[in-house]
C-alpha cells in the first residue's frame, strides 16, 4: 500500500463574529459561529471568503472536543464560486481549551486540530476541485480561523 503524500493548496485565513449560543442538547453543547469573510491564496487559486455565504456549525462533546461542520463560499480573484465544506476536530488539555474560549493566542502545536475540507463548483478553470480530498491543520485565534490546507495526492 502507498504512504499518503501531499501538496499545499492553499493557506485561507477566516474571520468570524462572537458564536451564537444554543446551549446544551442532547448531543452536547451548540455554538453557531457567523463567518464574515477572510481570504485564502496558493499557487493555483486565491481569493476571499464570502461575507453571509458562511458559517461554522460546532458541537462541544461531553469531554470537551470540539466537532466542526463548516460550509464557506469562496469567491476567487477571477470571480469564480467555489463552494468549501469540512468537518474535524480540535481538542487539547482543559486549561489550553479555557485559554482559546477566553481569545488567548495559544500555540498551536499545543492542540490538535485538523479537517477535511472538499469542494464543489460549476467553474471550468476549478472543476479539477470537485475530485480532490484535501486535510488541513487549523489554528484558532480570537476573531480568525487559519488552515494550511493541503491536497491528498
Amino acid at each position: 500500500m502507498n504512504e499518503l503524500q501531499s501538496s499545499p493548496l492553499f493557506d485561507i485565513a477566516i474571520t468570524v463574529d462572537p458564536p451564537h449560543q444554543l446551549g446544551a442538547t442532547p448531543l452536547g453543547t451548540r455554538r453557531i459561529v457567523p463567518v464574515t469573510g477572510g481570504s485564502f491564496s496558493g499557487q493555483r487559486l486565491r481569493g476571499t471568503v464570502m461575507r453571509n455565504a458562511a458559517a461554522d456549525w460546532i458541537l462541544v462533546r461531553h469531554d470537551g472536543s470540539v466537532l466542526l461542520d463548516v460550509r464557506l463560499t469562496l469567491k476567487t480573484d477571477d470571480d469564480a464560486l467555489i463552494y468549501m465544506t469540512y468537518r474535524g476536530i480540535r481538542h487539547s488539555s482543559p486549561e489550553v481549551a479555557q485559554r482559546l474560549a477566553n481569545g488567548e493566542t495559544v500555540d498551536p502545536s499545543d492542540y490538535y486540530f485538523r479537517t477535511t475540507p472538499v469542494f464543489e463548483t460549476s467553474h471550468d478553470k476549478y472543476e479539477w476541485m470537485n475530485n480532490i480530498i484535501c486535510v488541513a491543520v487549523g489554528e484558532r485565534l480570537a476573531s480568525e480561523v487559519r488552515y494550511k490546507v493541503f491536497e491528498i495526492l
